[in-house]
């Protein structure tokens, strides 16, 4: 693994707004990075990483069947009590995933480390699938890499084909969002291309227009009923909602699913430590209220159950950083040993690797200037070299 060095495309940002990509600066700051790939071998991906996305995946699937066996492991992940019978019966109508995203540590010397599963609503997936596959074919083109240089993304082929799995006789399905979010519009945008392609019928619904009928059903503005939805809106937010009580009773068909709940939650890790002891791919991690988080000495990772973006997530001990504070943390902590990302002269990038359905689908990789991967970090895109 290997961070390269390239000169900018000059024409880059009028082809990133051509495809739609138009939030490749933040609050100002660059987003893609465009002057920089990662490199990788052909044994990092398939020795390394994508058996352990692979294996992660099956590890997570046998504990959301256990923790649907059991009502002290639904409390101390935090799942309301109210939701338990609801989220068990999309367990076990086996109601099916589109993707999820591992997060790991890696440099290329040692077995990936997982930080942390986003099962529910991972975004980076379009520049992930289309973005940085146009950026390999222009520099392929140009010769600024050799012939044979080739990426680890099958992303895009993968969700349209998943979407005809998902919905075999085709269909209308909605698709909601923050609609003031450019980046999550565009994103599930794209997501609705993909799902026409694949011969169903999208129609976007922005998340506060939905509403209640009187028979309790979910309707969008138009008054269309919601029966089946991919939602970019998070699980544990949906519980909380004044109309969560109705979730049970609507007849919606929710892409994620509501088992999802269970492993988009951080506490997912410390369980997975207490089956898996010793993996390889794991990280020790505890609940922070367990004794046996001593093992952890005084430096580890203190992470809030739910939280996005890096927020409220603290270094703790001799390597401390300031914590990006968005008030995450009411349900509860864990504590992570401290696995800093590899650094390239100050850039320090995660590997976030894709899931589709239940076949690992490729990478992306965003780097910060520090331990934690905040929201600013930049998405750098990444090549198999030739």
């Amino acid at each position: 693994m290997k961070r390269l060095t390239l000169q900018p495309r000059a024409d880059w940002r009028e082809k990133a707004d051509a495809v739609g990509f138009v939030w490749h600066h933040t609050g100002g700051q660059p987003y893609w990075e465009e002057g920089a790939a990662y490199s990788f071998t052909l044994r990092e991906i398939e020795e390394d990483l994508e058996p352990a996305a692979a294996e992660l995946h099956e590890l997570c699937l046998d504990l959301v069947d256990e923790v649907m066996r059991d009502e002290a492991l639904l409390t101390r992940l935090a799942i309301p009590e109210d939701h338990w019978g609801y989220v068990a019966a999309a367990w076990a109508g086996r109601e099916p995933t589109l993707y999820g995203r591992f997060d790991f540590a890696y440099d290329g010397e040692g077995p990936p480390k997982l930080y942390e599963y986003n099962a529910d609503t991972p975004t980076s997936i379009y520049e992930a699938a289309t973005f940085q596959w146009l950026w390999l074919e222009d520099r392929l083109q140009s010769g600024d890499l050799p012939p044979g240089t080739d990426q680890f993304n099958s992303l895009y082929d993968k969700l349209r084909d998943r979407f005809a799995t998902l919905f075999p006789l085709g269909g209308f399905v909605h698709f909601a969002s923050d609609a003031d979010s450019v980046e999550d519009r565009q994103t599930v945008r794209f997501l609705e291309d993909l799902a026409a392609q694949a011969g169903l019928e999208p129609k976007f619904v922005a998340m506060r227009e939905i509403g209640l009928d009187g028979d309790g059903r979910f309707i969008d503005a138009d008054g269309f009923v919601l029966q089946a939805a991919f939602k970019l809106y998070p699980w544990e937010d949906m519980f909380r909602e004044p109309y969560a009580p109705k979730l049970a009773g609507s007849g919606v068909r929710w892409i994620e699913p509501a088992w999802k709940s269970v492993l988009s939650n951080k506490g997912i890790l410390p369980l997975l430590w207490a089956r898996h002891r010793g993996h390889p791919n794991l990280l020790p991690t505890f609940f922070d209220d367990d004794p046996a988080a001593g093992e952890l000495g005084g430096t580890y990772v203190r992470k809030p159950l739910f939280s996005r973006e890096g927020a409220n997530i603290e270094v703790v001990g001799d390597r401390p950083e300031p914590v990006l504070d968005q008030g995450y943390g009411a349900e509860g902590f864990i504590r992570q040993a401290l696995a800093p990302p590899p650094d390239f002269e100050g850039r320090r990038p995660v590997v976030g690797a894709w899931m589709v359905g239940h076949e690992p689908a490729g990478i992306g990789l965003r780097e910060d200037d520090s331990l934690v991967t905040k929201d600013l970090a930049r998405f750098v895109p990444h090549l198999i070299e030739a």
